[in-house]
């Protein structure tokens, strides 16, 4: 059986726009001195790390980690998109499973201002290129910025089919910006109304300004320890345990099908959740609390089902009901989420599981999800991949070996 997997500590940097003022560096080593501190070791008791980034050059992970201690370790770097910081903590967790009593995951981002670019090199073929032609297909190219564009479509064949409105798109804006209003480490700190997300820029479809995540710099870390270790260093009053975790990756129905959904990760959320429910025995229904990827409010709209967290074509009533947050069936995104907290794109896996974890613990503070016991983070990426993880809070089922 493999080990046992507990989070022991977090850290993260506020997230803020982007600026020449701080670089990668400096927001990693802050975010894995933080997680280092809250989890009461030393740089030293790491056995190996998995660093994530988007936009960097190759070993910018051991960049990070040599200001913190060079004990030759091994240093993994992982590039996932949207998905990187769920990847590399997906990684990190299968290691300790494997044998290793305490690791690392780490990770940063350093953007530039403007719409997120789907490019970076303009010399060879564009990994997201057969995506790209079949949004084409299905749906009329325009010149707003690509990454509304997938999602901005999918949403509006979600209101197609479900009847879901411009309004609901807005509603979900609005709750995330509400929460981030409470969350002192968000890009954002004011809370928009409904009115005011309507009324903002219109991007593409339905999304204006206010309902599409923005660019910006910032770093996470996460320690993971085996259930020894956790022992070992006393650690049991603070530890979060992973009770599973999936990650997949497109399917066929993705070209050969006619949904944009499906184009931006709706299939593959549905396979990650269907298999971490089988697997658990949990049931969404015993989720207190999410963090899930809401680029644009449009993917948090389809994704409420592909997690099972309302009935197929429900999202519209799910979001009138209020059940989407605080005196609802389920908090989703008390951080703010993307859309309110930032989007800095290797560090948002990460991100997300220290406010699970905080929550879990009851270190929110004003963010605090009553009872939260049962934690869902939903981490993508475009082009694609997807990591869906189940946390449970508390230190239970010791071995009695140990």
């Amino acid at each position: 059986m493999p080990q046992k997997v507990y989070v022991v500590g977090v850290g993260m940097t506020k997230f803020t726009k982007p600026s020449p003022e701080r670089d990668y560096p400096e927001m990693g080593k802050d975010a894995v001195d933080a997680a280092l501190v809250d989890a009461c070791i030393q740089y030293e008791t790491i056995q190996q790390a998995v660093c994530g980034y988007v936009y960097g050059d190759s070993t910018c992970g051991q960049r990070v980690l040599y200001q913190v201690g060079m004990t030759g370790i091994p240093i993994f770097n992982v590039n996932n998109n949207g998905a990187t910081g769920g990847t590399a903590l997906f990684l990190a967790k299968q290691l300790v499973e494997g044998g290793s009593d305490v690791v690392l995951a780490l990770g940063f981002e350093k953007m530039g201002p403007g719409p997120l670019s789907l490019s970076v090199y303009e010399d060879r073929t564009h990994p997201a290129d057969k995506h790209i032609a079949k949004l084409s297909e299905l749906a009329e190219l325009t010149t707003a910025p690509g990454a509304a564009q997938f999602f901005g479509n999918a949403g509006l064949e979600y209101m197609r089919k479900h009847g879901a409105t411009e309004q609901h798109v807005a509603k979900i804006a609005a709750k995330n910006h509400r929460h981030a209003a409470k969350n002192p480490r968000a890009q954002i700190s004011k809370a928009y109304t409904v009115e005011e997300i309507l009324n903002s820029k219109k991007i593409f479809g339905p999304l204006t300004k206010l309902s599409c995540c923005f660019n910006c710099d910032g770093a996470g870390a996460v320690v993971l320890m085996s259930e020894k270790a956790v022992i070992q260093n006393g650690l049991q009053k603070k530890a979060v345990e992973i009770i599973g975790m999936e990650m997949a990756t497109d399917t066929s129905e993705v070209f050969s099908g006619k949904s944009l959904l499906s184009v931006v990760g709706y299939d593959m959320t549905t396979l990650a959740a269907n298999r971490l429910y089988q697997k658990t025995g949990i049931s969404p229904k015993d989720v207190n609390v999410v963090e899930l990827h809401d680029c644009f409010a449009t993917n948090e709209m389809i994704t409420y089902e592909a997690l099972q967290l309302c009935e197929v074509g429900k999202a519209g009533k799910f979001i009138d009901d209020g059940d989407n947050t605080y005196g609802g069936r389920v908090v989703v995104n008390p951080s703010g989420g993307l859309i309110g907290k930032g989007n800095p794109l290797g560090a948002t896996g990460l991100a997300q599981c220290a406010e699970l974890v905080w929550q879990l613990r009851g270190e929110a503070g004003e963010r605090q999800v009553p009872n939260a016991r049962i934690a869902l983070q939903h981490n993508l990426g475009l082009g694609g991949a997807v990591v869906v993880t189940l946390y449970r809070k508390g230190f239970q089922n010791v071995s009695s070996k140990l």
